[in-house]
């Protein structure tokens, strides 16, 4: 399919905020990426100025949820060169979602097309600094006018970007972490190792009790037993116990995220013991007790990597380590993002350059 393009017109166009100015997820760029599915096929791709979607209130997406969406970066290096990292693991990501929900998947080499071509015409909003970057939403939706519950035989996918500064405002800092044992975001055999909406409506409620407490993000544990370390918020999540990077298994409820299977590699290219395995709440608590923790970090696009300086369970607060960002927190951090930059090499070949 050849992807036309609307241009918003040159005296039209916003003018990008300073870097030091942005924000997470407030602020977007000049145009947006749609097409459209309908009869068994995709077709009419364009690059439009960034405006409203118009849906009918009957919408299948606004009745059943039939929602997913991803979310990846653009980074704009020294040498004005612009960087993608692993796009492919988000576009075979996307449609393992579109599987899941029973919708129309997008062919990954066209995905990657139609994103760059976007990232050419709003080139400009690409931020100049390091730790900076445009972020890039695609996102599916049902779109069929129907009650009644099943797939829906129409959708619109369309990609929205926006620049963005650092995703916590306190910079790169232990954040503080709330468990939850009360509410649970997903279950196995459900949608939680797809990147739905439901998945985030679900975990609402329990970040905002958190957040009024005073923590960044929660917790989450297994949906049956409650005891089983799963993920925290919008994040994958590390435990350094002694000198081993330990992190649960893709056991069909956790989000398996780019960021954490490059953190995984980097640990075993330098020579780190990776377990992939079951870890409960209480073994977390009696090691951060012993002092064999050493280091907790969530890892996610957004984020990157986010050290944990605090854990709160069962009403009680556990320091990580003197709350400080630990050793291997800060490596992992910095060798992803020099990769991103371009400022330091690539050994697996995750960058990909998009070609003016």
């Amino acid at each position: 399919m050849e992807i036309s393009l609307q241009p918003v017109a040159p005296e039209q166009r916003k003018t990008p905020p300073p870097d030091d100015q942005l924000v997470f997820g407030k602020i977007f760029s000049d145009h947006m990426f749609r097409m459209d599915y309908g009869e068994g096929r995709w077709h009419n791709p364009r690059v439009v100025p960034y405006g409203t979607l118009e849906m009918d209130p009957a919408a299948m997406v606004l009745h059943y949820g039939q929602g997913i969406f991803e979310g990846l970066k653009a980074y704009r290096c020294a040498d004005g060169r612009i960087h993608l990292f692993r796009p492919l693991k988000n576009m075979e990501r996307f449609n393992r979602s579109a599987r899941r929900m029973c919708m129309p998947e997008v062919d990954v080499q066209f995905h990657l097309e139609a994103i760059e071509t976007l990232i050419r015409l709003d080139a400009a909003w690409i931020p100049h600094s390091v730790g900076a970057s445009l972020y890039i939403r695609p996102t599916m939706i049902a779109s069929e006018p129907h009650l009644g519950v099943r797939p829906a035989l129409e959708y619109i996918h369309y990609v929205i970007t926006g620049p963005v500064g650092a995703y916590y405002p306190e910079g790169f800092n232990p954040i503080k972490i709330y468990v939850s044992d009360q509410y649970v975001r997903a279950v196995r055999g459900g949608v939680g190792e797809a990147k739905t909406m439901a998945n985030y409506a679900a975990s609402l409620y329990a970040a905002e009790q958190a957040k009024k407490k005073g923590y960044t993000q929660v917790l989450w544990l297994d949906a049956v037993e409650r005891r089983y370390v799963e993920e925290v918020g919008t994040m994958n999540i590390f435990f350094r116990i002694d000198d081993e990077l330990v992190t649960p298994p893709l056991s069909g409820s956790i989000l398996p995220g780019v960021t954490r299977e490059s953190v995984i590699d980097l640990a075993r290219h330098w020579g780190i013991t990776v377990k992939e395995r079951p870890i409960t709440i209480d073994e977390v608590i009696d090691r951060i007790a012993s002092g064999d923790l050493k280091e907790i970090f969530g890892s996610g696009t957004a984020a990157v990597i986010s050290p944990v300086g605090e854990v709160f369970y069962k009403e009680r607060s556990y320091v990580v380590q003197d709350g400080k960002v630990g050793e291997w927190s800060r490596r992992f951090h910095d060798e992803i993002v020099g990769i991103q930059y371009g400022e330091r090499d690539d050994p697996f070949g995750w960058v990909h350059q998009v070609k003016p």
